[in-house]
This record gives C-alpha cells, structure tokens and sequence, in this order.
C-alpha cells in the first residue's frame, strides 16, 4: 500500500456546492425529475422509496443542485455527514439540502462516501458542524474538512473492497423486495379482489369498509394485536452489533437488549416516513417515533396483519409539518379480516416467503457488520486491502 497524506477535502473536488433551499410544497409533481431529500440519504445507498418528483421546467432553475453519477450526496441536518454516491440510474436527478461533492479524479467516489460514514468521519464532521438549535454540516466545512488517503490506485482497491460488500448487501435487498411483492400480490387475490379458495361460493355482503364475503368482518386494529408505542431509546444508544432495532425510519442498527422475541410489524410513526410499516421478527426492539404491533394471534394472522397494514393510507396522520400517527388512532383503524379457516390458509401460503425473508435479512445484518468492522480499517489504513482475502473472511463469518 502506498502511503497516505493529509489532504483538504475542496482541494481535490470538482464542485462542493448545496442542494436547493426554499419552499418546495407546490413544485412536486406525480412523475418527473427525481428530487432527493435527506430522508433518500442512508449510509452508501440512495433510498427510493418515496422519492419526491419535480418538473423540467423547475429543475432548468436549478441547474446549481442537480446531479451526475458519481457525485457524493451528504446529510447537512439530521443526521450529519451520512453519505451515499449517486447511481446512473439517478443521473440528473436534483436535490434539496444536501451537500454536494463532485470529486476530482484523484479522489474515488465511494471511499470518499466510506470516510463520511465511518466513526473517522463522522468525528470529522461533528468537529466541523455549526449552529446552536440544530446543528449542520454546511459547504465551508467540507471544503475545509482534512483527509487522509493514498494514491488513487491504492483507493480503487479499498473502494472495490467496500462495493464488493455493498452490492452483496443490495442483492440481498432485491431479493427480500421480490418475496415481498409475491407475498402481496397474493394479499391483493385474496383481500383486496376477494379471490381466495372457495371465494366462487360466497355472496358479498356489505360493510363499513364496503362490499365484503359473507362470514368476514370489520375489526379495530386493536382487536388485532397490542399496539406499544415505541422506547425512549435514540440512535445515540445502537452498537455495532447485537438486536435489530427499529426507527421511524426502518430497521436501522441494533442494541445489545431487546424487547420483543418473535414477530410482529413497525409502524414508523413520525416525520417523513410517518405511516411505513415493517416486518420484524427473532429478537428485535423498537425506539422512539415508532408504535409496535404485536399480533394476539400471531401463528394464524402475523404475516396477514403486516400486508393489511402495508398500505400508508390507512392510517390516520395529524400535523403539516410534522405529520404522525397517535397511538390512539392506530387503534381504531379498521380493517376487514375473514374466517379462521382462510386465514390459516393464508398464513401457511405465505408465512414461508417471509422465513426466507427472514433469512435473507439475518444474512444481510451480517454482511453489514462485517462491512462495518472492517470501514474504520480500510478507510485509515489499518488493514493491507492486498492481503484482505474477501471471500475466506464472508466464509468465515457464515456466509457462504
């Protein structure tokens, strides 16, 4: 490995500029110019779902934000420093407070991101940040942060090192977002189009939700599953390894303890994500901004109730600025269940395709961690990338 300088961060950067700033409500739009915010921001992905949508004729205004594959996007406020690098299929997209980093071609995008993201990073960053109610990280601080990296060869090879790990972690996502969407489409069949097995044979009969089969009913959420509104516990407490912890932004780190030991669903309860649900299962807690729904019943209905509460429209948010979800409201959503006998039906339809999800995310949050163990390492120069056998080390740790 070569060795590593010291080097100020706007000194080998093309362009560090922000995203735009200003009143956004009227300029979004069903479909056009993808428009990130800093909830699309997590640490080395650009998350999607969600994503907002903004004209042509606006995004020609702001030709300042807009933004080219390669190009590394960082949190300001929130959650600082957090990084990701744009994909091609985000090439031309525009964004909204966030910095903006386009490096020159003696810096590698993605170890760039890597070192925002880990524990050197980030005490860079909170060294740099400003403001006294919420603090920021602005452009004058990154233009001002000091790195230290090796040639660029030497960074290709640490960066392949960490996207050999983030595309595994990505491929792991697509195939848990397949089982997904085959479970829901069997939801749809069977809940929403009323074509389950037997269906033929029944008459629809009404109800406050609308037509429904004969012998099915409406119930309150609460007559479902007990609904706990989420700890006191922050993101400051999550550790390298341990339990799944879940946010209002989803399962997103893990405590050494947790609260519950089976399954059940999240509901993200506050803020951007406010009416998201998630699956959870084995050891997992839930922290503040967040409602768990714990099933009463959860060997015939528990994969049944997460579909049922997929859809964010059902759940009835208070506040502009701030939307969320009270606790009491969650449980008075009503929503239209059938007979004990399709149920079951249904859990032992579908319950395999979320073990297998199951599976796939335990091998994910290894992934994950290894990746994480290794960043401080790689990103200082504690670990010879050359002497870094990848595939012994994923092996090693059950992977394989």
């Amino acid at each position: 490995m070569s060795e590593w300088r010291e080097v100020v961060l706007g000194d080998l950067c093309e362009r560090v500029t922000v995203g735009h700033v200003g009143p956004m409500a009227t300029q979004y739009v069903d479909s056009g110019v993808p428009f990130l915010r800093s909830q699309n921001v997590r640490p080395f992905v650009i998350d999607t779902e969600g994503m907002f949508f903004i004209g042509d004729e606006f995004n020609a205004k702001l030709r300042k934000s807009s933004l080219s594959v390669g190009d590394v996007v960082v949190i300001r406020t929130g959650y600082p420093g957090t990084a990701s690098v744009i994909p091609m299929e985000l090439d031309g997209a525009n964004c909204a407070d966030l910095v903006i980093i386009t490096p020159s071609k003696e810096l590698n995008p993605h170890l760039l991101a890597a070192l925002f993201n880990s524990a050197y990073g980030s005490n860079v960053v909170k060294s740099q940040l400003v403001g006294s109610a919420q603090q920021h990280f602005n452009v004058g601080s990154a233009k001002r942060m000091k790195i230290k990296l090796p040639d660029r060869r030497s960074q290709d090879k640490i960066a392949d090192v960490l996207c050999s790990f983030n595309d595994l972690i990505e491929n792991n996502r697509r195939r848990v977002a397949v089982l997904e969407e085959m479970a829901r489409t069997i939801y749809r069949e069977w809940f929403v189009k009323f074509r389950y097995p037997g269906h033929e044979d029944v008459s629809l009969v009404d109800s406050e939700l609308g037509p429904i089969p004969e012998g099915w009913k409406v119930q309150r959420l609460e007559e479902l599953g007990k609904l706990v509104g989420g700890n006191t516990t922050t993101k400051a407490a999550y550790v390298a390894t341990g339990n799944v912890a879940f946010s209002a932004a989803g399962p997103d780190g893990f405590l050494p303890d947790y609260e519950v030991d089976g399954v059940g669903v999240v509901l993200s309860a506050v803020g951007a994500r406010c009416g998201r649900t998630f699956w959870a299962s084995g050891r997992w807690s839930s922290i503040a901004n967040t409602i768990k729904i714990l099933p009463y019943e959860p060997q015939q209905n528990a994969s049944w109730l997460y579909l049922a509460t997929k859809n964010p429209d059902i759940w009835p948010k208070r506040g502009s600025a701030q939307p969320f979800v009270s606790i009491n409201d969650a449980r008075g959503v009503q929503i239209v269940t059938a007979d004990k006998q399709t149920h079951l039906a249904f859990e032992t339809c579908v319950r395999p395709l979320f073990d297998d999800v199951d599976i796939l995310r335990q091998q994910r949050d290894r992934l994950a961690s290894i990746r994480d163990l290794l960043l401080p390492k790689l990103v200082t120069g504690k670990i010879d990338v050359s002497t870094l056998d990848l595939d012994a080390l994923v092996k090693e740790r059950g992977m394989a």
